[in-house]
């Protein structure tokens, strides 16, 4: 098997190498030797660090991430843990569909004002509960 050095990760991930150091500051990922100063990996790493940037693309704490993964390097999502990250997701998304046409319609009001606008104002109500609300937790 071929071995990469961290270098080749780096540009092959289109991450900087202080991400990969992260990485496996964090347990995410394993070098599996050294070539003088510079780590090196197997060509493996490559697909965990794409599993990785799903993770974090869907919203995943590194923790979480960390925790999809077997202590032998193997993944292992629960997929209530998916189901539950996908429920947070569409609760987000349907936020930001009414946020997104209330500041459309606000874009383009007649009234005066937007302080006189309904719509503008249901926004600021919606807003208000929503600062007031504590952010909720992906489920474990």
């Amino acid at each position: 098997m071929k071995l990469l050095d961290i270098a080749e990760v780096s540009a092959q991930a289109g991450l900087p190498a202080s991400a990969l150091r992260f990485y496996e500051e964090k347990g995410l990922i394993a070098s599996v030797g050294r070539r003088g100063l510079r780590r090196l990996f197997t060509g493996d790493v490559l697909e965990k660090l794409s599993l990785i940037a799903l993770g974090r693309l869907a919203g995943f704490s590194l923790e979480e991430i960390a925790a999809m993964f077997s202590p032998d390097g193997r993944l292992r999502i629960k997929r209530e843990k998916l189901a539950g990250k996908a429920d947070d997701l569409d609760r987000t998304i349907r936020q930001l569909t009414a946020m997104r046409d209330g500041l459309r319609h606000a874009a383009v009001c007649k009234a005066p004002s937007h302080l006189e606008c309904p719509t503008f104002r249901r926004l600021m109500k919606a807003a208000e509960r929503r600062r007031a609300k504590p952010a909720s937790k992906t489920r474990a």
